[in-house]
């Protein structure tokens, strides 16, 4: 069974095509042969009857003496082929097996060879004969008597030429094969079209789908034909359903995230309110913050995967920016930093939630706001197509491409649909050299232990971007210090909505 399945046509409109075409080709056939046959079987009538029509002639100029012995004059007869030799029309009369017949001038020297007559009732009957020449005749037969009392039966014989029938018949079929065959191919463009025509609702839904899974809608909306509407509002009903079941889980990651932090807060504060030096304590201010940092890494990751599978999320990324820097701002407002936006028009949207947008890109500038001497820049950019080279983008006031030294992401060689988003964050900052970059992003790793920070951030923001299907680079930075990258999926459509 699989390997007939697997030979059947895989496409919906190749099976409507193949079924139209194989219904035209036996509706065609049929025709033709139903035409063939009635032209056959008209032209063949049409013919015996005239032929009956010069057989009646022929009886009607015959006179028989007083001895009861025929004779027709030729001159009555008014067709010029009955003194043509051999021209295929012919008469003969007979008396039975004696061949002191009477015959027309057509027929030369020959004689009309049919079987013997199988009664005297007076009725017409055909025979397929053969002429002087060879040729097929369809020959009529009628018997006669002299006179009522002499009992002397006479035949009287006419015969046709039948290949002209033949050649007419010929001709006709070839002009209707002809013409079936320019019908066939008008019909099978008549198919292509209507096929085109009936299927083009579903390109529309298939377009529709394609809008919810890239964000640009949540249902499946506009006009559709009745007999798709009950697949819409199903598949409505499962997108309802799975934001619901996504809804869900979220809030109950939520919950449980609220659940443990509580605890972990009571069990960091009395680990604190111990002596410093007390093993117990120290133990217990490590295995909370480890467990936070663990809590916090699983959320994040819960939560991009659900919106990842949700899609139809969307966030502004301008607004987003803005906001960190002003964050940013307050956080490290005594060291005086300038904090630069450079944005992209028109301002790109990220398929992706504001939370981790926020998680992010604010680990990121909150990194380099650390290690920053007087100053960070966030530039966004925006690829110019799907395919491109990995650091190839388009951005206002960003003229050079993103190159230096590349850490591995840790999504390398994943592709995410549709083009997409760069953020670059650079500062002045002593950099990191190019064989400590991918440390960085491993869990818990601080290049220095004198700087506030857990050692998480860029490994969360590596996984993120993971699961979006995007990468992190570190290379240097043109401001002397280091340069983060981040690649993301941008939202199709409109840069001005917000998120879904």
């Amino acid at each position: 069974m699989s390997g007939r399945t697997r030979h059947r046509p895989a496409s919906l409109r190749w099976r409507l095509l193949l079924v139209t075409l194989v219904a035209i080709v036996v509706a065609l056939s049929l025709a033709g042969v139903g035409l063939s046959a009635l032209f056959r079987d008209e032209t063949q009538r049409q013919f015996r009857e005239a032929l009956e029509r010069q057989l009646e002639q022929v009886l009607a100029r015959i006179e028989f003496d007083g001895a009861g012995v025929p004779s027709i004059d030729p001159r009555a007869l008014s067709d010029p082929r009955w003194d043509r030799p051999y021209s295929g029309l012919y008469w003969q009369l007979d008396r039975g097996a004696e061949r002191d017949a009477l015959r027309s001038r057509s027929l030369w020297d020959a004689a009309l060879d049919v079987p013997p007559a199988a009664s005297d009732d007076g009725r017409v009957r055909a025979h397929a004969g053969s002429g002087p020449r060879g040729e097929p005749l369809l020959i009529l037969e009628r018997t006669i008597a002299a006179a009522p009392a002499s009992g002397a039966a006479w035949r009287v014989l006419v015969g046709a030429d039948t290949r002209d029938l033949g050649a007419a018949s010929a001709r006709f079929d070839r002009t209707l094969l002809l013409s079936l065959g320019v019908l066939g191919g008008l019909l099978a463009v008549a198919a292509w079209a209507q096929v085109g025509v009936g299927l083009a609702p579903l390109r529309a839904l298939r377009e529709a789908l394609a809008g919810v899974r890239t964000g640009q809608t949540s249902r499946l909306e506009g006009p559709v034909p009745a007999e798709l509407r009950p697949l819409v509002d199903e598949l409505n009903h499962v997108l309802r359903q799975r934001d619901d079941m996504i809804e869900r889980a979220r809030q109950q990651a939520g919950d449980l995230a609220h659940a443990l932090k509580t605890p972990l807060s009571v069990l960091s504060q009395a680990a604190h309110d111990e002596p410093p030096a007390a093993p117990l304590a120290n133990v217990v201010r490590e295995q909370v913050s480890l467990m936070r940092r663990q809590v916090e890494w699983h959320l994040a990751q819960a939560r991009a995967l659900a919106v990842r599978r949700l899609g139809g999320v969307r966030t502004p990324v301008g607004p987003a920016v803005d906001g960190l820097l002003r964050v940013m701002r307050r956080i490290h407002a005594a060291r005086a930093l300038r904090l630069e936006h450079m944005a992209a028009t028109p301002s790109p949207a990220f398929a992706g939630s504001a939370e981790d947008l926020q998680q992010m890109l604010g680990n990121v500038i909150d990194n380099a706001c650390l290690w920053a001497r007087s100053q960070v820049r966030v530039t966004e950019g925006l690829s110019t197509g799907v395919g491109e080279g990995r650091n190839a983008c388009v951005a206002e006031g960003l003229s050079e491409r993103l190159s230096g030294d590349v850490s591995g992401g840790p999504s390398e060689g994943v592709s995410a649909p549709g083009p997409w988003l760069y953020l670059v964050v650079d500062d002045d900052g002593p950099g990191i050299g190019p064989e400590r970059r991918e440390a960085v992003l491993r869990r818990g790793v601080r290049l220095d232990e004198t700087v506030q920070g857990s050692g998480l951030g860029l490994a969360i923001v590596a996984d993120l971007t993971a699961v979006y299907g995007g990468d992190i680079t570190l290379g240097a930075s043109p401001l002397g210090g280091l340069r983060v990258t981040l690649r993301l999926p941008r939202a199709r459509g409109s840069h001005a909505e917000g998120p879904g």
